[in-house]
């Protein structure tokens, strides 16, 4: 609600028609930028020559401006900062990566690009590193989700082992084969083919 309310007197203060920027698309753009780890003044600079971002970097700025004065962070902030804080600073991410020498994070596969930074920083000391995640069930990239976070782990961190979990305990075999049948036509997908000891189960009806 804080942050609805800054962003809306940003767009006031600014002069800007609040139809043209709508608050819901200036959040989408600031929150999507955090995500990629990229300030108002990169975001100004990749904004050159589209109005409609123009305005937006407009307000990302004076938005960050009452955000340090207040200060204050918002939910993006808290993972942004902490990546440019390490960056900045390595005696301090040394300190946590001395606190956090085992890592464990599940649902991999709906990490952004700034979450990976900060697992990748985190864990570079140690490489204890373990991550749960299917990439087919991978459906938040309206919400900034990297599916190549998962899809690239090996490459990400070299030596690592994959273990797959192909056993269903929940769906019986007609809906496995089903899903089995629709899920192998993804294209840049791990292999993987699920199965159970379960009954076959009705046959699926649309």
């Amino acid at each position: 609600d804080d942050s609805k309310r800054l962003i809306k007197e940003c767009i006031k203060t600014l002069n800007l028609d609040d139809k043209i920027v709508s608050y819901k698309n200036v959040r989408n753009e600031i929150s999507g930028a955090k995500d990629k780890l990229i300030n108002f003044q990169e975001f100004r600079r990749k904004s050159a020559g589209d109005y409609r971002l123009v305005a937006i970097a407009e307000i990302y700025e004076l938005y960050q401006k009452k955000l340090i004065e207040s200060d204050a962070m918002d939910f993006d902030d808290l993972i942004m900062n902490t990546v440019i804080l390490f960056k900045n600073n390595p005696a301090v991410l040394e300190s946590y990566q001395e606190k956090f020498k085992y890592i464990l994070v599940d649902e991999y596969q709906d990490t952004n690009y700034t979450q990976y930074v900060l697992i990748r920083d985190l864990a570079k000391k140690y490489s204890n590193l373990c991550v749960v995640g299917d990439d087919d069930q991978s459906i938040y990239k309206f919400r900034g989700a990297t599916i190549e976070n998962i899809l690239d782990f090996e490459r990400h961190f070299p030596g690592a082992k994959t273990i797959r979990l192909e056993q269903n305990y929940r769906s019986t075999q007609n809906i496995i084969n089903a899903a089995n049948s629709v899920i192998k036509h993804n294209h840049n997908r791990k292999e993987k083919t699920l199965w159970t000891d379960n009954e076959q189960g009705e046959k699926i009806k649309v």
